[in-house]
């Protein structure tokens, strides 16, 4: 089994990385293993193609093929995205909108941080993640404090968040057990 961390910042001097590594290492002793991908190593130009969900996977371009290849790795997610404005990332409502049929029906868990902890980002996300058909594990990590936190560029997150990621985590792991068996 297989959890991705989707990173969704792809700005400059982001927090995001350092979160979804704090993650990476927290979750060590799942029984899952753990990938980061990171949206700013894709690099996904604004989606512009016909719409993933009527294409059904078949993409003629070469780099949506090779996201619904990664994408379809994972049996889990967890999304990370910063609040920006009251809402989530551009870039990874880019990179979800990129695919379809890859989402539909696997678990995603949310992590955000910002103004009110990030908790208007992860509530506009909901309903993009709804619409995609994934099942919403119904736990979010809300961070707090974070950019006070992070003047050094690293992220340790403290033993409350640490038991709710683990927690998260194992949700996502017993969902996809129970949608597979």
């Amino acid at each position: 089994m297989k959890i991705q961390i989707i990173v969704g910042s792809v700005r400059e001097n982001r927090v995001a990385i350092h979160v979804a590594e704090w993650m990476q290492n927290a979750l060590q002793d799942i029984d899952a293993e753990v990938e980061i991908v990171d949206l700013k190593t894709w690099d996904l130009p604004m989606f512009s193609g016909a719409s993933p969900m009527s294409l059904k996977g078949n993409y003629s371009d070469p780099l949506q093929k090779k996201w619904s290849e990664k994408i379809t790795e994972g049996d889990a997610y967890f999304l990370i995205s910063p609040e920006y404005n009251n809402g989530y990332s551009p870039a990874l409502k880019n990179a979800l909108d990129y695919l379809g049929a890859e989402w539909s029906g696997k678990p995603v868990g949310f992590v955000s941080y910002g103004s009110v902890n990030g908790a208007r980002s992860i509530s506009q996300i909901r309903q993009v993640t709804t619409a995609l058909g994934m099942i919403d594990s119904n736990i979010s990590l809300l961070i707090r404090d974070i950019f006070a936190r992070t003047k050094s560029q690293n992220f340790q997150g403290n033993d409350a968040e640490q038991d709710v990621l683990i927690n998260l985590a194992n949700q996502l792991i017993d969902l996809t057990k129970k949608l597979s068996g």
